[in-house]
């Protein structure tokens, strides 16, 4: 009988993360891999092998765990070096080579040798696209549940919705990973009363976008911060959405639920939405 089948746990399969810089790249396509498979998989994170020496260090480890574990590790790769490629494919190990998979590809079809520079993804930290991701960061945190009515005129785009619904990981996701300039404003009982928006946000109704929430879901959310508040009661959370879905239907503002999507759901959502188009590199 297999240890599966005798209720054992299966160990988890090693996975290693290879990079000549910070592995975010290698890292963010394994879990879109391995998240199509049904078992468990244990991440071994190895950046900035850019040597030689190093390579040969990370191919030691994997023959290691090999031996130990006798089960070949997956490898995702996105070593850029010829040399120490090959280093890694002479492992005990079941290598995923992103550059060879992808770049061989395009230099044929744009007939164009490829940079094949180690850590080119991450080296421009003079670059223009990295010097607007940082300003956005500072605008959005500036700008993080309505501290600041200053510059609003060169925001993006504003989220509202009531306090808790996702706006601020929202925001500065959106300007970590693509620049996007995001403020942000708490929709509050006093709002509700007026059955007005800000008076701030008047003439930058084209670039709201408005986030709720499932009432259980928020009054989960705020009692893990004021536990037993009139804030996290379930009855003011439901009395709290209500007013702010029914202030964007009158309003004319395009707004989605955040209870069941990932950040990286909501940003792709307000991108379509805004039009924002960004350049690549």
């Amino acid at each position: 009988m297999s240890p599966a089948a005798a209720g054992t746990p299966v160990a988890a399969r090693p996975v290693f993360i290879v990079s000549d810089g910070t592995g975010i790249t290698a890292e963010t396509f394994a879990h879109s891999i391995l998240a199509q498979f049904e078992m468990r998989f244990r991440q071994i994170r190895v950046p900035f092998v850019d040597s030689v020496d190093k390579a040969y260090e990370t191919a030691q480890r994997i023959n290691e765990m090999y031996r130990a574990e006798n089960v070949r590790p997956i490898i995702f790769s996105t070593l850029v070096d010829a040399q120490a490629n090959e280093i890694l494919r002479n492992c005990h190990g079941v290598i995923l080579d992103m550059f060879q998979t992808f770049i061989e590809p395009l230099e044929v079809e744009l007939g164009l040798k490829s940079m094949h520079a180690i850590g080119r993804v991450h080296q421009n930290a003079d670059s223009e696209a990295y010097k607007n991701r940082i300003e956005a960061v500072n605008f959005s945190l500036a700008h993080d549940d309505g501290q600041s009515n200053k510059n609003l005129q060169s925001a993006d785009v504003i989220l509202v919705g009531v306090s808790r619904s996702g706006k601020t990981p929202t925001t500065l996701y959106l300007a970590m990973q693509y620049g996007v300039k995001a403020a942000n404003y708490p929709l509050i009982p006093e709002d509700f009363e007026r059955e007005k928006l800000p008076s701030t946000l008047d003439q930058y109704k084209d670039k709201i976008f408005g986030l709720s929430i499932d009432p259980q879901r928020l009054s989960e959310i705020r009692n893990e911060r004021r536990p037993g508040s009139k804030y996290a009661s379930l009855e003011n959370c439901r009395y709290e959405v209500n007013e702010a879905e029914a202030m964007m239907r009158r309003e004319g503002i395009k707004w989605l639920s955040s209870t069941h999507k990932s950040i990286e759901e909501i940003a792709t959502t307000i991108l379509q939405e805004i039009k924002l188009e960004r350049d690549v590199y």
